[in-house]
């Protein structure tokens, strides 16, 4: 066999070694305080552990009133009595074919300028898609039965009919100012 040289520890080795041991003894730690704390839980006694409560069983509400007043529908007594729809006022035509505009709330549409050709004054709209869209006196726009009623270079007046809650109709003037 062949022995193996032994090589000296040189002084960086040593003071390495010196102290990791000086760390390992410095590391223990007494613990019996720990140990007693411990023994001292282990030896109280148990607890008791209260029942699971019993669970109440759901019953159901039927509702059943039939020939009752529907909860979701107003309460006749309590309208105001006043004639509802007489037919003498303002109505809309339903029968009338809708116009593109009239697809857009009146506050999403923007006058952009005018145009006159051989004598007619027409407006420039434009809708939130940026379509622009020439139009003239007795058109509708917006989305409450409006009607163009003037044009003048600074804005469209148009009137629109508004249902009144009671089942008819009022009718309010509206503009579109042209856009800075």
């Amino acid at each position: 066999m062949t022995a193996i040289p032994k090589r000296p520890l040189r002084p960086a080795h040593a003071l390495l070694l010196a102290c990791s041991a000086l760390l390992l003894v410095a590391c223990e730690q007494d613990m019996s305080d720990l140990e007693d704390y411990i023994d001292d839980v282990n030896a109280r006694p148990g607890g008791e552990i209260d029942p699971i409560p019993q669970i109440e069983t759901y019953e159901g509400f039927s509702y059943s009133v039939m020939g009752e007043r529907s909860p979701f529908e107003p309460d006749a007594r309590l309208r105001p009595e006043t004639d509802v729809a007489d037919g003498d006022g303002p109505t809309p035509d339903f029968d009338r074919r809708q116009e593109y505009l009239e697809q857009y709330p009146l506050d999403s549409l923007r006058m952009q300028g005018t145009l006159e050709m051989a004598g007619s004054l027409f407006a420039i709209i434009q809708d939130p898609e940026g379509t622009v869209h020439r139009v003239t006196i007795g058109n509708h726009i917006g989305q409450n039965h409006g009607e163009i009623v003037s044009i003048n270079e600074t804005r469209v007046t148009l009137k629109e009919l508004v249902p009144d809650g009671g089942g008819g109709w009022n009718e309010r003037e509206s503009r579109i100012s042209l856009s800075e």
